[in-house]
């Protein structure tokens, strides 16, 4: 099977321990692209955490795409189009931010295109998502009011064990309205309904003509597992969470060791 997409998860697939996409990946998967391949960017990262490595990768002359937000928005690199919108229904916001504020130590997020608003109080996890997006975080008085703009997720950042008490109360309350699941044991995505990375890429791959046969997908996430089992070739890091390498259909070496490099070599050159 000659696979013509390939889609990469960034933290802990395509970018490295120091966030960062080696030398030799990025020429790969320019060398890719230049021989006709489509590349995917495919992450929880709001769509400022994900263009600079797409900059990177050259995908706006090559006409990758980015679906950020787990999926919520498209974006064709080559043009800037959103091809593709999902936003979180508005008359929800305010009973989850009520919700969260009653467990500890807790903090909900939602993001603007330049920042991060802070629902609670900003905590250690929400200083990572800051970091890895080079995102500046503001808080703000009242959430809800605040975000009277439409909203692709809101995240909640937390202790895993505290994330744990608080998702299955909110995935009954919130059935058949919203998407909610762990992308890192400190994080809690709250998504549209039937939104994550695999629904996305099908409607990707229905625009451009192609099936999942065609796609190879790599991830090492909770939120990577959709598309790992929607692909052709399903792609788990050597770092990936233990459900993601059960799930997967082969396993690269880690995201430490130039793990995409050795799947762009193994399946992707011609």
């Amino acid at each position: 099977m000659k696979y013509q997409v390939l889609v990469l998860d960034l933290d802990g697939t395509l970018t490295n321990s120091k966030k960062e996409i080696t030398e030799p990946t990025r020429q790969a998967l320019i060398e890719i692209q230049e021989a006709g391949k489509i590349v995917v960017l495919a992450s929880g990262r709001p769509i400022n955490g994900v263009a600079p490595l797409a900059k990177a990768l050259r995908m706006d002359r090559f006409g990758g795409y980015m679906l950020s937000f787990n999926g919520a928005r498209i974006t064709k690199c080559s043009t800037g189009e959103i091809i593709y919108n999902r936003t979180v229904p508005r008359e929800i916001i305010r009973p989850v931010y009520e919700y969260v504020k009653t467990f500890p130590g807790l903090d909900i997020i939602s993001y603007t295109d330049t920042q991060i608003i802070s629902g609670i109080r900003p905590n250690r996890y929400v200083e990572i998502e800051s970091g890895i997006n080079s995102m500046e975080i503001i808080s703000v008085e009242d959430f809800p009011e605040f975000l009277s703009f439409p909203v692709n997720k809101l995240l909640v950042a937390g202790e895993p064990e505290v994330l744990e008490t608080l998702m299955d109360p909110l995935r009954e309350k919130y059935h058949g309205l919203l998407n909610i699941y762990r992308s890192e044991p400190f994080f809690l995505e709250i998504m549209p309904r039937n939104i994550d990375k695999a629904q996305s890429l099908q409607k990707l791959l229905n625009s451009i003509g192609l099936t999942a046969d065609s796609m190879i997908c790599c991830g090492d996430g909770y939120n990577d597992l959709s598309m790992i089992e929607y692909a052709g070739l399903g792609v788990a890091m050597e770092n990936a969470q233990p459900v993601i390498k059960e799930s997967a259909d082969f396993i690269t070496r880690s995201n430490d060791e130039d793990g995409i490099l050795h799947v762009v070599n193994l399946f992707m050159r011609d």
